[in-house]
């Protein structure tokens, strides 16, 4: 890397680097550091009468020099712990090089050491360790975002969303609570993942890469495998594959893993999600829901300790049981328009009066769903079950036993959204085929989230499958819940994001049009001048002199144009 393309700190971090290696001091030693104990750990476990040697390693967090003696914040993966450090102590000997040198001049903050030492109770009260000993294991290149407080006021937060997200290995070091909320989300899976096995359920893979894009209604995305040379759908379900299972005679399996869907990111939705899917042979919605209201309780038990959760200003309940609501019926109580026996056109006009951007491509499933979604969805704080979807909604499920053009099909609202979609699995295959045919017709109109037809599956269903009930758990939006925040970019570890904006910079070439050489473009750009364009306003001898101060700053051993030269730039960067 170019040193004009590093900060001052950058260069001062890599000249130490320069000056450890001379000392003979590896900055990034391969031997095992065997620690004995945690930051939290001593803190829980001190005893003032016992005395106790310990092994420590982590981040050094601040630093403050008093002379001969020196107090470190020591950060692990469990919390922060103040180290005592003294230049006797750590420097027995005449060489006092690791204290005077090595601690106080060339260690930067974010640098990882390791201390051995003893446990004791500072004047002030602070459990803290005194050094014995001090050895570095990883020097730190790029200066950490240190939040200072002064009056009450916080100062350098690293707090903007994009760069949090874009740099989460930094939002971690920094910023408390923001790994609390990924321990939680392992305690979700966790607890999801034992009451299932518990249950008797086997966990299973199935295909991320495959020939059909099924198991829901979602556009996918497409990659070329060129073995085959033919192209694949990432899996936006592994429904379809988990019900081949369940033919093939399992009792009940699950799948925790990568779904891929080719749309929208916004605080609900990131392209790639994980997802639990779940079936069970012999069972029907209704038992599916009593299962989801019971595990759903024991999740929130297990991160939060009660049933209850604040989110976004409101205290939701996960104690069984939850209210269970017709959408049909949701649609009246919200708008005052009974679905019931109307057709595409009749809901189509009545969701153009409402102003609703409905077309011609939208079937009746389509509609209803759009209907749900703009006047109901947002409504159902506390988890609320709705349920006996119109047919045309759910062309995986089995038709309702006592309602007519309804199937027995759920989705579960959790504080305005959808956690969970369940159903009576169809397990009729001449019934799934027509039903494959009709969603063939609403990609004919136009709807490219439409099903395809999957032959193979459709034969799996022809050895028969059991009654079955199956359910669909969003993990992220569960975590969410769980750990009550807004955005789901806050309980991913890398969210999908934008490209990262860069400067607009003219290229070597460019610059070369007007007669800099190569090894100058760096240097005009520390001084401010990414563009050909941008010196053409400058007077030849100031520009010079600019360049000077960064050839002098940066003790640069290449040539330094003359005044002349910079004026022959500026007038063809004029014309």
């Amino acid at each position: 890397m170019n040193v004009l393309e590093l900060s001052e700190q950058e260069i001062g971090r890599r000249q130490s680097l320069q000056e450890l290696r001379a000392m003979g001091i590896d900055p990034y030693p391969a031997a095992e550091f065997p620690t004995n104990a945690f930051s939290t750990d001593i803190k829980e476990n001190f005893k003032d009468d016992e005395e106790r040697e310990v092994v420590i390693a982590g981040r050094m967090m601040s630093r403050r020099v008093m002379g001969k003696a020196s107090f470190a914040e020591l950060q692990d993966s469990k919390g922060r712990i103040q180290v005592y450090i003294t230049r006797d102590d750590i420097c027995p000997g005449e060489n006092k090089d690791l204290y005077n040198n090595v601690f106080k001049r060339l260690l930067d903050i974010g640098d990882f050491i390791g201390v051995k030492g003893k446990v004791f109770r500072t004047q002030t009260g602070e459990i803290s360790v005194h050094a014995s000993e001090l050895t570095l294991l990883s020097k730190s290149l790029k200066p950490l975002p240190i939040v200072k407080y002064k009056d009450g006021v916080a100062y350098d937060k690293f707090d903007d969303p994009e760069l949090r997200y874009r740099q989460r290995y930094v939002d971690l070091v920094v910023n408390e609570g923001v790994k609390d909320t990924f321990l939680q989300r392992a305690t979700v899976i966790r607890t999801l993942r034992k009451v299932l096995d518990d249950a008797g359920y086997t966990e299973v893979e199935t295909p991320t890469l495959q020939m059909i894009a099924g198991g829901t209604s979602a556009r996918p995305f497409i990659t070329h495998f060129n073995a085959l040379d033919q192209d694949m759908y990432m899996r936006i379900a592994t429904e379809l594959y988990l019900k081949r299972l369940i033919v093939g005679g399992f009792e009940g399996v699950y799948e925790i893993g990568k779904n891929f869907r080719n749309e929208g990111m916004d605080r609900n939705h990131n392209p790639e999600f994980t997802c639990m899917e779940l079936y069970v042979q012999y069972k029907d919605y209704n038992w599916m829901m009593s299962f989801t209201e019971k595990l759903l309780e024991t999740i929130c038990i297990a991160v939060n300790g009660k049933p209850e959760r604040e989110i976004d200003g409101n205290i939701v309940s996960f104690k069984a049981p939850y209210r269970r609501l017709p959408i049909l019926e949701a649609i009246q109580e919200k708008t005052g328009f009974d679905c019931n026996g109307k057709t595409e056109e009749e809901i189509r006009v009545f969701c153009l009066s409402k102003g609703m951007d409905v077309d011609e491509t939208m079937g009746k499933g389509k509609l209803i769903d759009e209907l749900f979604g703009e006047f109901c969805e947002g409504t159902f704080i506390q988890p609320t079950f709705i349920t006996d979807y119109p047919v045309e909604m759910s062309p995986l499920t089995k038709m309702h036993r006592s309602k007519p053009g309804l199937t027995e099909r759920f989705e579960l609202m959790v504080n305005g959204k959808e956690l969970a979609n369940a159903y009576s699995e169809l397990n009729d295959p001449i019934d799934q085929e027509e039903r494959f045919v009709e969603q063939m017709k609403l990609a004919d109109k136009g709807d490219d989230e439409a099903m395809i037809i999957d032959q193979d599956f459709l034969r799996a269903l022809q050895y028969g499958m059991p009654p079955t009930s199956g359910i669909g758990i969003g993990i992220d939006r569960l975590v969410m819940l769980m750990t009550g925040k807004t955005f789901i970019q806050e309980v991913l570890f890398f969210p999908q994001m934008k490209p990262e904006k860069k400067i607009p910079q003219s290229t070597p070439a460019e610059w070369a049009e007007i007669g800099v050489v190569e090894e100058l473009v760096p240097v005009l750009r520390k001084a401010g001048f990414n563009l050909v364009q941008n010196i053409k306003d400058e007077k030849p001898q100031a520009l010079q002199q600019k360049i000077g101060e960064i050839f002098k700053k940066y003790k640069l051993e290449i040539t330094k144009p003359s005044v002349d030269d910079v004026a022959g730039w500026i007038e063809k960067a004029q014309a």
